[in-house]
Parts: structure tokens; sequence; C-alpha cells
């Protein structure tokens, strides 16, 4: 007797940066991408009128959706916060399971796809802290975890004992490009959160059946959130 795979739907919902993210995949496959940069974080804005496009450009209906994924962190206090409580509200009302997706190895996903990444090259995701601190780790091409997440300080001695060739991307970079001294290092441009880069993740994860409580699940933060930013900060 054959035995077929059901095909899932799923939403997928990236909020964890300034770029607020959207895209719907079935089976696997990305049917619809809604995305946009924003320094002022309109994602409270923003991100049920990306919902709704992308559902509309797929052809695909509330119901029909089979999970929600959501970028789980590290990142932006309140970018998470949004996405997460946005795709809770929805896995309640819609009686669907909720998935969380670790932002930084997605991003690396989508890193490894980049045409100036080098093959057998060290990938570190890097993303904004404010100041000259990023949220990074380091993968191999395989997205095997080389170094675990952290809040790291970059200066002139950082990764100065590295001998392999390591791309580093994301929105905390490009700064951080300025003082490394290891000729080792390479960015990779234009590479930023998305949503497109968490689907292979979210199937995988709905067919192992790998879901989060949606009553007690919490974006994974990193570091306390701290009061009173300037408006366009984190």
């Amino acid at each position: 007797m054959l035995i077929f795979a059901a095909m899932a739907v799923i939403l997928n919902l990236d909020t964890s940066t300034k770029l607020c993210s959207v895209s719907v995949a079935k089976d696997g496959v990305l049917l619809s991408l809604k995305e946009e940069y924003d320094d002022n974080y309109s994602h409270a804005e923003k991100l049920n009128v990306f919902i709704e496009a992308a559902l509309s450009e797929a052809k695909i209906s509330f119901k029909e959706l089979n999970a929600i994924a959501v970028s789980k962190g590290p990142g932006s206090y309140t970018g998470l916060r949004i996405g997460v409580s946005t795709a809770k509200g929805l896995c309640f009302g819609l009686g669907i399971p909720l998935l969380a997706i670790d932002t930084l190895k997605s991003l690396s996903y989508g890193a490894s796809s980049h045409p100036e990444y080098i093959s057998g090259s060290l990938l570190c995701p890097m993303l904004d802290a404010r100041r000259m601190e990023v949220y990074s780790q380091i993968f191999d091409e395989k997205g095997n975890e080389l170094r675990g997440i952290e809040a790291q300080i970059i200066d002139e001695n950082s990764f100065a004992d590295s001998t392999q060739k390591m791309f580093v991307f994301g929105d905390g970079a490009q700064k951080c490009m300025s003082v490394l001294s290891n000729s080792n290092i390479s960015l990779l441009p234009n590479i930023q959160t998305s949503a497109q880069w968490m689907i292979t993740f979210s199937e995988a994860q709905f067919n192992a059946k790998a879901f989060e409580d949606v009553a007690y699940f919490e974006p994974f933060y990193l570091k306390d959130f701290i009061g009173g930013p300037k408006k366009g900060e984190k």
C-alpha cells in the first residue's frame, strides 16, 4: 500500500529585524513573499497587511493553513514580540500548530546560496545589537553549528585566530568589517533575515511534529530588554 505524506501549507513570519517579512509555502515550495525594510520598525502596522497580501497572492485562505512558523530570535525585542504575538493569535484562532525557527540558522541558510559564497567557508550571521555589539553564531556550509549564539562585542581582536575562510552577513555585519583585522573574513552583501529562508526549516519541523506550546512559547531574546530607546532603535 502506498503512503503519501500530507502537503503542508505554512505561513512564515519574520519580524526579528527592521525587515518585516511574510511568506507562504506549500510542501516546502515558496508561493508568495511580502517584505519591506523600515528603519522605524513599523511591524505592528504592516504585519497583518502583509499576511493578507501574501495569502491572497498565493490563493490560500486562512482555513487552508496547516501551521504558522515564526522566527524566534535573537533580534529586535519589539519585533520578535510582535511576530510571536501575531503567530500565537493565529494559531489559537485557527486551531493549528506553532513552529519556531532559529533566526540565525535560517539567515545562514539564505547566505549559503549567495553567488559570492565560496564552498567550504564558514558562515557567521550577525544581527545588530546596537553600537559594536552583534548577535552572532558560526556554522559550516552544511548548517552544522560550530559555535553557539553569543551577544558579541566586536573589536580588532575578534576572530583574530581564525585560519579558515569565513563570511559575515546580516544587518550587523557591515559595521564590524571596519574593525575586523583578519583577512580571512569577508562580507556577503545584501543578506538580510527573510521569511523565505524559513521555509526549509518550517517544513521539516512540521513533518517531525516539532510543535511549540502556543500558550507558553516566548521568543529567544538572548539579552534582557533595556527600556527607553530612541525612536528607530531596537
